[in-house]
């Protein structure tokens, strides 16, 4: 039984494909993703053998203005609660190029290059990770205590860089939380390790991700692996992706007007 109906995913030109080299070659990593049509849900978890008892619960918070103004120039700011008390942070900028990056902060260790390849589609993103706890995303997202405290003095000298003039980290707004359930397994078939994430937003609807992480220099070959086992399994490769990013805030900013309308009415 096929888990989900898609579109076929479009296939790449010769020039996307040169492009992806160009980037492959320039990243620090590549994660290949795969969204689940949400009418497949059920069957694709059942499919893979996922154990839902086993997932990882997380809490995610975005931080953009009423206009999501972050978002339209490239840019995520993004905190999680993980369970055992761990949180951490990212800002992040897409699509970027590679060569313009700065060498000083290609070294750091808390910075990474990526290329995301989706069913046809690509894009190449920089971000500056960091650590927290999952006490300090609550009070930084409550307003307990300002937002960039939350955030390394590397990730607000990044953001500062690339946000929109006069959008201050600390007058942001927390869009979330959204809760989600992260699940790691190794298909004996690839004998590499998925992620699979479901995300689930307050109104019952969700988002399904799957995705694998792999060296720049085995990309095209993972990708192949990764597409002949999938389909292998019935889940197909199809277009009409929405990355759980871009989901999420269109969900909060849908939220945010309703609310607004609701009290512009009272």
């Amino acid at each position: 039984m096929t888990p989900g109906k898609q579109a076929p995913a479009r296939i790449f030109s010769n020039e996307e494909i040169a492009e992806i080299l160009k980037l492959v070659k320039a990243a620090d990593s590549v994660e290949l993703k795969l969204v689940v049509p949400m009418s497949a849900h059920r069957a694709t978890i059942r499919t893979l053998g996922l154990d839902p008892i086993e997932a990882q619960p997380r809490q995610v918070f975005f931080f953009d203005t009423p206009d999501l103004a972050l978002n339209s120039a490239g840019l995520v700011v993004r905190a999680r609660r993980i369970q055992g008390g761990k949180g951490d942070t990212v800002v992040k900028l897409r699509p970027v190029d590679p060569a313009a990056i700065d060498e000083e902060l290609r070294r750091s260790s808390s910075f990474n290059v990526e290329v995301d390849v989706l069913p046809g589609g690509f894009v190449c993103s920089a971000s500056v990770k960091g650590k927290c706890t999952a006490e300090e995303v609550l009070e930084a997202s409550g307003g307990a205590v300002p937002l960039n405290t939350l955030f390394s003095k590397e990730q607000r000298a990044f953001y500062e860089e690339h946000a929109p003039a006069g959008i201050a980290m600390d007058s942001l707004l927390p869009l979330g939380p959204t809760f989600l359930l992260k699940a790691k397994f190794r298909p004996r078939e690839l004998d590499r390790r998925m992620v699979v994430e479901m995300w689930l937003y307050p109104d019952g609807s969700r988002n399904l991700e799957i995705s694998m992480k792999c060296a720049p220099t085995e990309a095209f070959h993972v990708a192949a692996e990764v597409k002949t086992y999938l389909t292998g399994c019935g889940i197909e490769i199809g277009a009409g992706q929405q990355t759980k990013t871009k989901a999420a805030l269109e969900f909060f900013m849908a939220d945010l007007e309703s609310n607004e309308a609701r009290a512009a009415a009272s």
